[in-house]
């Protein structure tokens, strides 16, 4: 009898696919067939959107053309400031006297004495002129000496500046700013100020006596023309006294005026035989025609009076028009139907006791929480994405076509700022799974992840804190991610409320969208520990 070789049986399916790939599609199946909280996620969209459209359609711009004139709205009221030689929205208004230099050239001047008036009482009476402003310099009240392309508004410039309150300053092409020598002018102690053109490059000089010179920077003006202004300028920004109250602030003020006292006017290089010409840069603003007969410039001998109102800084504050981030206001509401769908995500499994099953299946427990978070916190980068990619776009077009100028940003502030809200989108998600990890309870870790991460956001941009409490919030708490959404930039150079209200955040972009990832993943550790610890 021969014995008969059996051959084992070999099956003829693939190997099992039970990886973390596996695992993660499994949790997005779970949450992908459950009907509520798809219609949620649709929702955060809807919902984001829908505040940004109202925000948009709801600063409806109205204008009229003196007591007379038509009534208009829309497009017709639209006011465009001066763009910098960056693009940046800018204020350039003074009074100027200038000639012109060809080629390379310096300017040296004495300012002996830096005065000003201002009104505090919000305004001025047409007729009465500066009767009763009162006397004082603001901070930046300024007066100096400049180098720039053209007499024309946003033109590039550089220029030395003795200041009401900061001493002497190096400006150029607004946003620049640059410390001299500090101290306050008088006749006793007065400053000598030097600016030096060598091609596109602009450096400028400090003195306390005339004989000692420092220098304070240079400035490149890339493409600066053959033939600019050289001369003396002084300007002084509007009087504003903010206060701070629940749901807003308020502003009161006036105009102001510096008057700058110059004399050992020495200019350098090929003047083309020029006069000094005296102009305001703006026709004087707003305040140009009341304040008129004050503004200007008087020459006796070799000493110049410069008198001069408004700025020359880029706008700060939201007084330049609408922030493209304006139009994701609505993204606080989009967090709260997140929330919900990712803390419902974990506390469902408990309610219904299928966490045991999931646990069962799949006994390493932090992988299962690890692909609860990247499913969950994948679909709401894509909810965040989706919404702030049809928002920003729309709203800021709507509000374009509503008379609201929109402050232009570039092309990698947009992708940031939809890049980063879809960050924070997930960061929440995952932040509202890790709490609902812990608590096991659906309506509690709703109710927590609503207080910590949106809760302090809307009660900062309230103003219901006083304006440091609110600053401290919006650096320590997960609001600190609606940093990533700012394009307003503080400048030291002006005076603006930089505030959450007005909506600046004290962290850098991405460092502010870091502290909620931070939050994020220390919930979500905790969440690990308490789940090796406890059994389902």
């Amino acid at each position: 009898m021969t014995a008969t070789e059996v051959t084992p049986y070999r099956s003829q399916a693939g190997p099992g696919h039970d990886g973390f790939a596996q695992l993660v599609r499994s949790e997005w199946t779970k949450l992908r067939t459950v009907r509520g909280w798809v219609i949620a996620l649709v929702l955060a969209v809807l919902l984001t959107v829908l505040f940004g459209v109202l925000t948009a359609v709801g600063g409806m711009i109205s204008c009229q053309n003196g007591p007379d004139g038509v009534a208009q709205s829309g497009a017709a009221c639209r006011q465009v400031p001066p763009l910098g030689p960056g693009g940046e929205a800018v204020t350039d208004s003074g009074y100027l006297v200038h000639r012109t230099l060809a080629g390379d050239g310096a300017i040296t001047v004495r300012v002996s004495s830096l005065t000003g008036l201002y009104s505090a009482g919000g305004g001025i009476d047409p007729n009465a002129g500066t009767s009763g402003m009162t006397s004082g310099t603001q901070p930046w009240s300024k007066a100096g000496i400049i180098i720039r392309q053209s007499t024309a508004q946003g033109s590039a410039y550089a220029a030395m500046m003795v200041t009401g309150g900061n001493g002497v300053r190096m400006q150029y092409d607004f946003t620049h700013d640059i410390a001299g020598e500090p101290g306050a002018v008088t006749p006793a102690t007065p400053r000598w100020l030097r600016l030096m053109r060598s091609g596109d490059v602009v450096t400028g000089y400090d003195s306390a006596d005339g004989v000692q010179w420092t220098r304070v920077g240079s400035a490149t003006l890339p493409g600066l023309a053959a033939n600019v202004q050289v001369g003396m300028f002084a300007a002084s920004p509007d009087y504003v006294l903010t206060s701070t109250s629940f749901g807003g602030s308020s502003s009161q003020g006036g105009p102001s005026l510096a008057t700058g006292v110059f004399d050992h006017v020495t200019l350098l290089g090929d003047s083309a035989g020029g006069t000094w010409s005296g102009a305001l840069t703006d026709g004087g603003g707003p305040f140009g025609q009341a304040l008129g007969p004050a503004l200007g410039f008087q020459q006796s001998g070799g000493a110049f009076t410069v008198t001069g109102t408004g700025d020359i800084a880029p706008q700060g504050g939201q007084g330049a028009g609408r922030p493209a981030e304006e139009s994701l206001v609505g993204v606080f509401a989009g967090l709260i139907a997140v929330i919900v769908v990712a803390a419902l995500f974990i506390t469902a499994e408990y309610r219904r006791g299928l966490i045991r099953l999931t646990l069962a299946a799949t006994p390493g427990r932090g992988r299962v929480l690890a692909a609860k978070a990247v499913a969950v916190g994948g679909a709401a980068f894509v909810v965040g994405l989706v919404a702030a990619g049809i928002c920003l776009p729309l709203a800021d077009h709507l509000a374009y076509n509503h008379g609201q100028y929109v402050l232009p940003i570039s092309t990698a502030t947009e992708v940031r700022l939809i890049v980063g809200t879809a960050l924070m989108f997930a960061f929440v998600a995952i932040f509202a799974l890790g709490v609902g990890t812990l608590l096991r309870r659906g309506a509690a870790a709703v109710t927590v992840g609503i207080v910590v991460t949106v809760l302090p956001y809307v009660l900062t941009v309230a103003s219901v804190f006083p304006a440091g409490t609110g600053l401290w919030l919006a650096r320590l708490t997960p609001a600190a991610a609606f940093a990533v959404q700012q394009t307003l930039v503080q400048y030291p150079q002006i005076t603006a409320s930089y505030t959450p209200v007005e909506g600046y955040f004290p962290l850098a972009p991405w460092a502010g969208l870091a502290v909620l990832g931070g939050y994020a993943a220390l919930a979500l550790g905790l969440a690990l520990l308490r789940l090796r610890r406890r059994d389902a």
